[in-house]
């Protein structure tokens, strides 16, 4: 394969790109460590009394771990144990599948404190990733 002689910067992977990428990952990764299975996506929706999705969390579980991309909890609804609930649900889920642990990130003092509270542990932080505030990686064994 010839290195190609121009490289362009996007703002976005176009889908069909994407997709090429991913599954060239995939198989090398697959060739590497073994097949997980595939990744299979998690998400537990916080719905209002309408049944509108307000927050919630979001993640995939993949390789024996589960990985939580977002988990957002309205303004109104915080300190109400949300997050715990949030965090028990995802965890059995992962457990069902297999999974031995789960990892977050965040740059949200209160958010550490509050993954803290649930058994996550601090495996890491960039400091300064956003002005004064750094960006700390979690991880909860089961």
């Amino acid at each position: 394969m010839d290195v190609p002689a121009v490289f362009q910067v996007l703002d976005e992977v176009p889908p069909d790109v994407k997709s090429l990428i991913s599954g060239r990952l995939t198989a090398y990764n697959n060739a590497m460590f073994g097949s997980t299975g595939g990744h299979k996506g998690l998400f537990i929706p916080l719905e209002d009394q309408h049944g509108q999705v307000e927050g919630g969390l979001s993640g995939r579980t993949a390789r024996g771990w589960l990985d939580i991309d977002i988990l957002f909890i309205p303004e109104p609804l915080r300190g109400k144990g949300l997050v715990g609930k949030l965090l028990a649900l995802a965890e059995e889920e992962a457990r069902r599948r297999g999974c031995k642990g789960a990892h977050i990130q965040t740059a949200n003092p209160a958010a550490t404190t509050a993954y803290q509270k649930y058994g996550y542990e601090i495996f890491g932080t960039i400091d300064h990733f956003i002005d004064d505030f750094a960006l700390t990686m979690m991880m909860k064994r089961f």
